[in-house]
């Protein structure tokens, strides 16, 4: 566990020095979606679904690696959604045993979802991160990912 810590900080400074002054959220999303998704085996699917301004209740794909993504995610549906609507974290071991699952992709097994918040605290996204392994995600994820999200967003 120490090793995937170290990893996640190694991994944490050099999104922090790419991103480094530059203003485009989807640049910055896309940035840490690749670096992540190299960094760690068990990432099967990486990426944001942001909220859709145009449609109040939605979230819509961003930037991400992997398999093809759900386009939209309805606001308190599934993993993703839950993670918007109640703006905390959501690791499950078993996406299986998630009431109200949404299967973008039948293969993913576990998943962590992290809501990211700009620097006046409105919710902006949702970092998802899928594996097809159960329960690959644990604190050390949690605690590792939603300081990321602080430290390159906001609040």
């Amino acid at each position: 566990m120490h090793e995937k810590s170290e990893r996640y900080d190694s991994v944490t400074r050099e999104i922090l020095a790419v991103v480094e002054g530059e203003s485009s959220l989807i640049a910055r999303m896309a940035t840490i979606n690749c670096l992540l998704s190299q960094a760690f085996e068990t990432y099967f699917w990486t990426g944001f679904y942001m909220v859709d301004p145009d449609k109040p209740g939605e979230l819509v794909v961003g930037p991400y690696q992997g398999t093809l993504g759900c386009l939209r995610i309805p606001i308190g549906k599934g993993v993703c959604g839950a993670a918007a609507a109640t703006g905390e974290t959501q690791l499950v071991a078993d996406v299986h045993a998630f009431a109200g699952h949404i299967a973008c992709d039948s293969r993913t097994n576990s998943e962590i979802v992290v809501p990211v918040f700009d620097p006046t605290g409105a919710l902006i996204a949702v970092f998802d991160v899928d594996s097809v392994e159960k329960a690959a995600f644990d604190e050390i994820d949690r605690k590792k990912l939603e300081s990321l999200m602080t430290q390159v967003f906001g609040k």
